[in-house]
């Protein structure tokens, strides 16, 4: 062993210390230095130890809701390609409404002994789930980032849109419009990113418009046409000129149910959608939206994944991503009431 250890550090110019933490897989050790002393037990013909040995697929869970919102497959698609890049195959997990829970997904994923798990939107991000699910995981050194809905008591990294921001840049750009009644129809408020949402809207109001008690003005409803058509009718029944959605799905329900009492969009009523999903800049108004920033945080899943896979982990913090407002047709000038 000692002779190994010199013969591999002598080739990789390193301390035969480095070689040792770098065969037990020990932390601690930069990437690259890593990647040059098992480059160097390849060249000199020696057999890695079987847990840092190639294997010819290297396999990650990628969970996410159901495909019918299609922020989700854009993260899917963005994840998955960069997966791919560093020779790591997905296994695309997709929950629905009575389908497979996510804690079935798990056990599949483990079962065939995955590298690590990503997560977008999961039950992480329920304030009323149970984050035991994660902890174990993190008890058995699995590595997994999270994507949207960040919970301190589960270590490991957290990716996510800054939702108080996406508040502010909607409520700001109709305020500037000339709009004073606006609503928000959001989704169920125990999730993080509505409960992120409802507070940025809130306190933009409050500072932009001075209105302290806005609770009549948030609908709470589900995310899907359906339900943006639901709140925003309640809304235009409340005065609203304007209403932010939280999902571009909700936006295009909102416009439908202007459009069945007669009001145009924007002339009569402004509607800001979230997300940006892929074609909606070809709606019937194409729709102003917050942009989320899915290919960098997509990316940044994925290096923190592979950060944790080759053993140096990211540190235990929530990465916040600023999004982008998006100004198009669907927002306009305040009509005179």
């Amino acid at each position: 062993m000692k002779a190994r250890l010199a013969d591999i550090a002598a080739h990789a110019d390193v301390s035969e210390a480095t070689v040792s933490r770098v065969l037990n897989n020990k932390p601690g050790v930069a990437h690259h230095t890593r990647e040059a002393v098992l480059t160097s037990v390849d060249v000199l013909g020696y057999d890695r130890p079987a847990r840092l040995r190639r294997k010819t697929t290297d396999l990650v869970g990628l969970i996410v809701p159901e495909l019918t919102n299609p922020i989700f497959p854009a993260f899917a698609q963005v994840i998955e390609t960069a997966l791919a890049r560093h020779h790591f195959t997905p296994v695309l997990c997709t929950q629905t409404p009575g389908g497979v829970h996510e804690d079935d997904y798990v056990q599949m994923l483990l079962d065939r002994g995955v590298a690590g798990i990503i997560y977008v939107s999961g039950q992480h991000a329920d304030v009323t789930s149970d984050p035991h699910r994660y902890t174990a995981l993190r008890e058995r050194e699995l590595p997994i980032v999270l994507v949207n809905g960040y919970n301190e008591t589960i270590d490991a990294p957290f990716i996510s849109n800054d939702d108080v921001a996406s508040m502010e840049l909607a409520l700001t750009h109709l305020v500037q419009l000339g709009h004073r009644q606006i609503g928000l129809a959001i989704g169920p408020d125990r999730y993080v990113p509505v409960i992120r949402k409802m507070e940025g809207f809130r306190s933009s109001m409050r500072s932009l418009l001075g209105r302290a008690d806005v609770e009549e003005l948030i609908e709470r409803t589900m995310f899907s046409v359906e339900g943006g058509d639901a709140a925003g009718a309640r809304l235009i029944e409340r005065g609203c000129t304007a209403v932010v959605c939280g999902s571009d799905l909700m936006a295009l329900g909102a416009i439908r149910a202007a459009r069945r009492v007669g009001m145009r969009v924007p002339e009569d009523f402004s509607v800001v959608g979230y997300d940006d999903s892929p074609l909606i800049a070809f709606t019937d108004p194409p729709l102003t939206t917050v942009r989320q920033s899915v290919q960098a945080m997509a990316e940044a899943a994925v290096r923190a994944l592979l950060d944790e896979i080759a053993g140096e982990p990211a540190p235990r913090a929530e990465y916040i991503f600023r999004p982008e407002l998006v100004v198009r047709a669907s927002t306009g000038a305040c009509p005179s009431r």
